[in-house]
């Protein structure tokens, strides 16, 4: 159960782009969230404009901004933003913009909080994200264990396996020459998860290419 944001803008701009970034057959590095959620009163947030350029051109606005997500920016202190403090620490860079994505199992923006069942989810869409990450350019992916969850439920995923052993400070999902699918700890926890999260934060900056991307 969801539900769908009541911005019409925001909707639509989610619609003909429902992923963050760069498309995610076209990433290095993907990662999978469940749904995209955004304040009721997003529209009136002095961050609007920013979010739209976001959706327009997600590397584009990276490297005009110098961070990384709209949620990032002076003026908006809403849900979301520990998620991108979390993941700024990790140490991509603009320059980096062009190799990074983000795409949710739902394929609409929401409001509140949402419990999503499979029966939630867009069949087309989620067979798209299947192939981003396992046929798509993507060397890593990355999602948490509620996202593995539903992703199991939902039957869409036949390859993507149970946490296997720690790679450092990551669990594997799926490994092949080509591509990892790593599991990690929501990027919006804290408190005891501190430690954990740095560790998994260091794992994967270890990862990102240094020099000419």
């Amino acid at each position: 159960m969801y539900e769908a944001h009541p911005s019409r803008v925001l909707r639509d701009a989610f619609a003909s782009r429902p992923y963050q970034g760069v498309a995610p057959e076209t990433s290095r590095f993907l990662f999978v969230g469940l749904d995209a959620n955004y304040s009721a009163d997003v529209e009136q947030s002095p961050i609007f404009p920013a979010l739209l350029d976001y959706h327009e051109d997600g590397p584009g606005f990276w490297r005009k901004y110098r961070v990384h997500h709209p949620f990032l920016l002076p003026g908006y202190a809403g849900d979301g933003r520990r998620y991108h403090s979390t993941f700024a620490k990790i140490g991509f860079t603009p320059e980096h913009a062009h190799l990074v994505s983000f795409v949710e199992l739902l394929h609409v923006p929401t409001v509140g909080r949402s419990s999503l069942q499979p029966r939630d989810l867009n069949a087309a869409h989620l067979r798209k994200v299947n192939q981003a990450i396992f046929e798509g350019q993507s060397e890593y992916s990355f999602v948490s264990s509620g996202v593995a969850r539903l992703m199991h439920a939902t039957g869409q995923f036949p390859l993507l396996g149970k946490p296997g052993p720690p790679l450092g400070a990551l669990r594997v999902l799926y490994r092949d020459p080509h591509r990892t699918v790593f599991l990690h700890l929501h990027f919006s926890n804290y408190g005891k998860f501190e430690a954990q999260l740095r560790a998994e934060s260091r794992e994967i900056s270890s990862l990102i290419p240094r020099g000419n991307a």
